[in-house]
C-alpha cells in the first residue's frame, strides 16, 4: 500500500516560494522542506532536484496566475475594473520589499536557463492573453488595440514590479494601482 504524502504539491510550491523569497537563489531543497515542515529527505525524493524543482514551479505558475487573475476580474465591479483588478492579481508574497528583491535575483538566474526561460515567457504570454480579453470587454474607447494595450499594461506591471524591487516607496500595490489608474484614466476618454 503507498504511504500518504506528507504534504500536498500545492504546499510544496507554495513552500518552494517561501524559500525563494527568504533566500533567493541560494534556495535549496533543505530550505524548502523546512518550509514545508518536512524532512529533507522526503522533499528530495519527491523533487529531484533544484532544477527540476525550478522546472515543476515553472510549469504550473502560469495556471495559477490564470486562476488569480480569472478571480480578481470576477469580482470586479464592472469590466474595467476587472482590468485594474487583474493588474494586482498574484503580488501577494512579493509585496515586501526583501522578498520581492530575492524573487528578481531568482527570476535573473531562471532567465538564463533556456528551458526556464521559455517556461517564463510562456507564463507572461498567457498573463498578456488574459489582459487582451479583459480589455476587449472593457469600456476603453481611447485605448490601442485590445493585443497592443495588453502589452503595453503587462509591461507597465512587470516594469513597476521590477523598479519597486529595486527602490520600494510605498506599498507595491499601491504603486502598481497608481499607474495603472492613470493608463486606464487616459483611455476611457475617447481619441
Amino acid at each position: 500500500m503507498a504511504r500518504p504524502r506528507k504534504v500536498s504539491d500545492d504546499e510544496l510550491l507554495q513552500a518552494t516560494a517561501r524559500a525563494i523569497g527568504r533566500y533567493g537563489p541560494q534556495f535549496t531543497l533543505a530550505h524548502v522542506a523546512a518550509e514545508a515542515v518536512v524532512a529533507t529527505g522526503t522533499a528530495a525524493a519527491r523533487i529531484g532536484s533544484k532544477r527540476d524543482l525550478l522546472r515543476w514551479m515553472a510549469s504550473t505558475a502560469a495556471a495559477g496566475m490564470l486562476a488569480e487573475v480569472a478571480a480578481a476580474a470576477e469580482a470586479a465591479a464592472d469590466p474595467t475594473d476587472a482590468v485594474r483588478a487583474a493588474t494586482v492579481s498574484g503580488i501577494e508574497g512579493i509585496d515586501d520589499p526583501g522578498t520581492a528583491m530575492n524573487h528578481l535575483a531568482q527570476l535573473g538566474s531562471e532567465l538564463a536557463d533556456p528551458e526556464l526561460r521559455a517556461e517564463i515567457a510562456a507564463m507572461w504570454n498567457a498573463y498578456r492573453l488574459a489582459l487582451e480579453d479583459l480589455i476587449a470587454k472593457a469600456d476603453l474607447p481611447g485605448a490601442p488595440p485590445p493585443a497592443e494595450a495588453a502589452r503595453l499594461l503587462a509591461a507597465l506591471v512587470h516594469g513597476t514590479q521590477v523598479l519597486w524591487a529595486v527602490e520600494p516607496r510605498g506599498a507595491l500595490r499601491d504603486e502598481l494601482l497608481a499607474h495603472v489608474d492613470t493608463v486606464l484614466g487616459t483611455w476611457r476618454a475617447p481619441r
